[in-house]
């Protein structure tokens, strides 16, 4: 009687060992303004989470779970993290303990199986000091008053940290290919005199998409361009492709917006929206973001004209989607599929660090190009264009040059056909009647 009744607690506690759930990694990346620390699972987990003051801890309970991977301690550099440990609790649930520096406001969420990764539970930790002060906004105007400013460009780099994006044949992750060509293309934009260029993603890091856009209005950036690597099921697929938002998107946005208090608090193309009616903002929403999206159809057909010089595009135009990194309203904003991951050739080329160049060499091309026809009238380099044009023409005038001099016709760089007219009247995309 006793075996008989031993044997199914037997079974039970087998199969309650064999459904026990471990954790098989333990990574985070240091973003700018937070860290994220990730578990990797070899199933889903319950977890139970908690911050513990003086000294500051965050606390993770996992039910019926057990620990296969070291800890590894944080380097001293990281803001966040001092020390990890961990111990088990009733025998079969794990408790980890992360030694903090100063209070975090922790989240939390599970992430299934998805990109090469398993099941993973993920911690985002941002800084926890108090209500900060708000930052004052600045204005055109009040830029203004400080003077000319360079053309600001923000090179996004698509996915990130834990979003590694679409992998290649041969294991090549996106996240690591559009942050190499990004910073080339930074690199780029900042020997270009009057630009300078701001990086959205500077490390393997994970930012939301709404994020990306933030930070490009926070720095006041002229144009948006978000680099990405395409990918397929048929591997044969080849070429770059270059994106706008569609009307679709812009619509959907624009609702967004307007539905949102926290948004119509927020300048859009240097007017607030937060005392205007509901129907004189949705005209000046509507304004700013036809404006906004001329100019990113300019600037795409430009770039795309250069990746088309260099070789193969997938489809031989401009094309038009929802992404949401193209949804600010006041950036002209554009996405570039720089080859496709998938395709094994391009795969290649896209961690050949000649290929990469020659990518962000097409792309300096045509935002150049873009932005020397149409200089926001605020910048060092509307100033430049202006002052070089002005010599052109005055040259153009001036009587045959004497014997005695060293400077020949082929030195005076020849004025811009009909280019006056749109520096004079072209400018960041705002409202026309902004003053």
């Amino acid at each position: 009687m006793r075996i008989l009744i031993a044997l199914p607690l037997l079974v039970f506690s087998l199969a309650t060992e064999a459904a026990q759930v471990a954790v098989s990694a333990v990574r985070y990346w240091t973003a700018p303004d937070h860290i994220r620390l990730v578990l990797d699972t070899t199933g889903p987990v319950e977890h139970n989470l908690f911050t513990v003051p003086n000294p500051d801890r965050l606390v993770i309970d996992l039910k019926n779970v057990t620990l296969k991977s070291r800890m590894g301690e944080p380097d001293g550099g990281n803001p966040f993290l001092k020390g990890m440990r961990s111990g088990i609790q009733n025998g079969k649930d794990l408790r980890l303990v992360i030694d903090l520096k100063q209070p975090v406001r922790p989240k939390s969420y599970v992430l299934t199986p998805g990109g090469g990764y398993g099941h993973r539970l993920v911690f985002d930790l941002f800084e926890s000091r108090g209500t900060a002060e708000p930052k004052p906004v600045v204005t055109v105007e009040q830029s203004a008053k400080g003077g000319l400013r360079d053309v600001v460009v923000a090179v996004d780099a698509g996915h990130g940290g834990e979003d590694p994006g679409a992998l290649g044949t041969r294991g090549v992750r996106e996240k690591d290919v559009t942050l190499a060509i990004a910073r080339r293309l930074a690199d780029r934009i900042n020997r270009e005199p009057g630009m300078k260029a701001v990086l959205i993603r500077d490390g393997d890091y994970f930012l939301p998409l709404r994020k990306r856009m933030q930070i490009a209005r926070e720095k006041h950036a002229d144009l948006f361009v978000s680099i990405h690597a395409d990918a397929f099921h048929d591997k044969r697929a080849r070429g770059s492709s270059v994106f706008t938002l569609s009307r679709k998107g812009a619509s959907s946005e624009a609702a967004r917006w307007l539905a949102e208090s926290e948004n119509r608090a927020d300048l859009v193309g240097g007017v607030s929206l937060d005392d205007k009616d509901d129907v004189l903002a949705s005209v000046l929403l509507d304004l700013s973001q036809t404006a906004t999206m001329q100019a990113s159809n300019d600037v795409a057909h430009q770039v795309f004209s250069e990746l088309n010089r260099l070789g193969n595009v997938h489809v031989g135009r401009v094309q038009q989607a929802g992404f949401m990194v193209l949804k600010a309203p006041d950036i002209p904003s554009l996405l570039v599929e720089t080859a496709f991951i998938s395709n094994p050739d391009e795969e290649r080329k896209l961690t050949d660090s000649a290929y990469q160049g020659r990518i962000a060499g097409a792309l300096i091309n045509g935002i150049r190009g873009f932005f020397h026809a149409n200089p926001p009238i605020d910048t060092k380099l509307a100033q430049m264009l202006k002052g070089n044009r002005q010599t052109s023409a005055n040259a153009a005038f001036q009587p045959p040059l004497s014997s005695e001099t060293h400077i020949g016709q082929e030195d005076i760089e020849p004025a811009t056909t009909g280019s006056a007219e749109r520096v004079t009247k072209r400018e960041k995309p705002k409202f026309p009647f902004d003053g």
